[in-house]
């Protein structure tokens, strides 16, 4: 199940960078779509371990942020 959930990772992350990057609306819409379906893919099969990796990473890169910038979180 790990093979799958970090395959499915890799083709949401490379679909997200792609859409950023498309100049075309139509492309750039679908790139998300499948952005997002594959992102929820992992979330459903992966293991709890890469669960809470990817849910922590954001958390601790804004708390990383906030403490080099001087601003308080509440």
């Amino acid at each position: 199940m790990l093979t799958i959930s970090l395959i499915t990772l890799a083709i949401a992350s490379l679909s997200a960078f792609l859409s950023m990057n498309i100049t075309e609306d139509v492309a750039k819409v679908a790139m998300g779509c499948v952005a997002l379906l594959c992102f929820l893919l992992t979330l459903l099969f992966a293991p709890w371990p890469l669960k809470l990796s990817i849910v922590a990473i954001p958390l601790i890169i804004d708390r990383l942020n906030s403490r080099t910038t001087g601003k308080s979180i509440n």
